[in-house]
């Protein structure tokens, strides 16, 4: 005998329906997760052209940056 005890009706079929949506879930989920890290990526990289941009910005005007280099 099944060590699950006895099965109801449909109970294959409502099983194997949930291990679908399941595997569906988990395929979007990663999906999300790989979109989510190129984002990441991308944004990583505009702060850092941003950083740039703000310090050639400052030298242009003559501040001095020697604090802001202090900081980070």
């Amino acid at each position: 005998m099944d060590a699950r005890g006895p099965e109801a009706p449909g109970g294959d079929a409502l099983r194997d329906a949930a291990e679908n949506l399941f595997q569906e879930l988990q395929e979007h989920f990663q999906a999300l997760i790989t979109t989510l890290s190129l984002r990441m990526g991308e944004m990583g990289t505009r702060i850092e052209d941003l950083q740039k941009n703000v310090s050639d910005l400052m030298v242009q005007a003559g501040i001095d940056t020697s604090v802001n280099e202090q900081a980070t």
